[in-house]
């Protein structure tokens, strides 16, 4: 069963009742916070007027971020998979030079 828990959060001295699991109460506050600070951030450096159009600019500057690091990530991703498909390569590579060694001491120590 899941423990379900309002929370009171503030975000441009607005407070806000928030319902979220019991774990995640302090991710959400931590949310929040990150918000309040890029809204007033906004609000301090530009001249959107209006909590609502405020609002959309922060989500889109902070979609905009999500969305380029998520980029990064994949990018980092293919690059690693890559590297270890070079390693397995060179890996397999390596066990046939230790059999072909193996082999060649086998026929010197035949003759």
């Amino acid at each position: 069963m899941t423990d379900s828990k309002t929370v009171r959060v503030s975000i441009l001295d607005k407070d806000y009742q928030v319902s979220c699991e019991a774990n995640e109460v302090a991710a959400l506050q931590r949310s929040a916070s990150f918000l309040d600070q890029k809204m007033r951030e906004m609000k301090e450096n530009s001249n959107v007027i209006g909590l609502d159009r405020l609002a959309v600019m922060a989500a889109l500057n902070l979609t905009n971020d999500l969305l380029a690091q998520s980029d990064q990530a994949n990018q980092l991703n293919s690059k690693q998979s890559e590297i270890e498909h070079q390693m397995q390569i060179q890996s397999a590579e390596l066990d046939q030079l230790g059999e072909k060694l193996d082999s060649a001491l086998a026929r010197l120590k035949k003759a």
